[in-house]
């Protein structure tokens, strides 16, 4: 398989590669503090980008390496004095460093990320310390032309300890000119001594606003969407979100609503048909979603009592009158916190040991029936 056609360990199927993504929404202190950092002659050689999944930590690192490599190292001042500092990451599409990027051709830029296994026709599960050593190379080869040099690590968390402990030692002595961005998404499990060479730039979920620009840069159909509804079932990550508009997650959420109103008499045609919709060779994917979006209604459903109102926006047609109903305390929102725990627990447990996903599912909507708060 060529490199033009493996898949990409950092691509989310129906949006955009990072490196295609114009704009970055939603993160506009995480871009000011870096572009304070630079201007004020304080740039960091370690970058730690952080973050909920899909949030746009791979787009800000893209376009943190297409900005530092198109912007020439500081000179000495001109007739004319120092330029102003930059005001935003944009670089034109038509820049050579920009072309280069699209083209996979950049040599001032390295992307550190899980590689394709030839034999096993997949991804590795793993960043490798053979990848970390491709870097010499790199360096190498990039040092005659006295530029910035620039090295993507998504994600940090998927090294092993020895790639881990070789990107420590570029970390704690830096080659001349090179910018480290690392990707992370559970940044408390990276070595401490990783952390703490790298300054931090935090990013935040979306909100709605947020949320619907930026699903309008992708090439989905969204004529059925509520990025409302979106924002709040995802976490307000736009990777999550893309995957509940291809799965049609806004039904099925709808549908587990309307399974949870029936309680706590449960409705068992109903428990069943949801069960069996994804069970069975070939719906993986499915059962990967209910089981989230089951959590995220338990979930819901316990800060409803713990708050005192639903969580806004509401998410699915009947769910704030159902939540309330069924979790209307801070006593019964622990009674669901804790049934939503041992549900996750059961949950694990069954998929470890290969239960029939349709008996896990069943069973665990039979759970919430017998672990309901009765008023």
């Amino acid at each position: 398989m060529s490199d033009a056609t493996q898949p990409e360990p950092d691509r989310i199927d129906g949006a955009p590669h990072p490196r295609e993504t114009a704009l970055l929404y939603g993160q506009d202190t995480a871009q000011a503090d870096f572009l304070q950092a630079f201007s004020s002659d304080r740039l960091h050689h370690g970058w730690l980008i952080t973050g909920p999944r899909g949030v746009g930590k791979a787009t800000l690192a893209w376009q943190i390496a297409r900005f530092l490599l198109a912007t020439p190292l500081a000179q000495e001042d001109g007739l004319f004095g120092a330029p102003p500092p930059p005001t935003d990451l944009h670089v034109a599409d038509d820049h050579p460093v920009a072309r280069r990027i699209m083209a996979g051709s950049e040599p001032g830029l390295f992307a550190l990320r899980r590689p394709y296994d030839d034999k096993a026709k997949r991804l590795k599960a793993q960043i490798t310390v053979d990848e970390v050593r491709r870097l010499k190379g790199f360096f190498a080869l990039s040092a005659a032309d006295g530029g910035r040099r620039v090295v993507i690590v998504d994600a940090a968390d998927d090294m092993n300890v020895s790639a881990a402990n070789a990107i420590l030692k570029l970390l704690e002595e830096p080659p001349d000119r090179t910018t480290l961005l690392l990707v992370s998404h559970q940044p408390s499990r990276l070595l401490p001594t990783i952390r703490s060479r790298c300054r931090e730039l935090r990013l935040a979920p979306l909100n709605a606003a947020d949320m619907a620009q930026a699903l309008a840069a992708t090439e989905i159909d969204q004529s059925v969407s509520d990025p409302a509804a979106l924002a709040a079932l995802s976490g307000g990550s736009v990777g999550e979100a893309v995957r509940l508009m291809q799965q049609d997650g806004l039904k099925l959420y709808a549908d587990l609503v309307k399974l949870l109103s029936t309680l706590p008499d449960l409705s068992r045609p109903h428990a069943i048909a949801l069960a069996e919709s994804a069970a069975g060779r070939g719906k993986e994917e499915r059962l990967d979603l209910l089981l989230g979006l089951l959590d995220r209604a338990l979930t819901r459903l316990a800060r409803t009592g713990a708050i005192g109102h639903p969580p806004t926006p509401e998410a699915a047609a009947q769910e704030a009158e159902t939540f309330q109903r069924l979790c209307p305390s801070p006593a019964a929102a622990r009674k669901w916190a804790q049934l939503a725990q041992d549900q996750g627990e059961r949950l694990r447990h069954g998929r470890a040991v290969n239960v029939e996903a349709g008996s896990l599912l069943l069973s665990s909507f039979l759970a919430l029936q017998d672990g309901c708060p009765r008023s």
